[in-house]
């Protein structure tokens, strides 16, 4: 299944959050209150999982940044 690219873009961002905080896909997990396996699908292109509105702010709690910064400036 093809992943839409304005979810892409959001996981793109998240991913590299994560990242910049040396976090795992567990740790991140955690923090956000879902299963160990849920980022872990979001991530992958396999599955339709994806971040939900609700999530995004959570993330933005989270990575202390606004829930804006989840999305482009620009229509893709």
């Amino acid at each position: 299944m093809a992943v839409a690219p304005i979810d892409q873009f959001i996981i793109d961002i998240v991913r590299r959050k994560r990242t910049e905080r040396k976090w795992s896909q567990d740790d991140l997990a955690i923090a956000l209150g879902v299963s160990k396996g849920f980022i872990g699908n979001v991530e992958s292109s396999r599955y339709i999982d994806k971040y939900s509105t609700v999530q995004i702010n959570e993330l933005a709690k989270i990575f202390e940044c606004s829930p804006k910064d989840f999305w482009p400036e620009n229509p893709l």
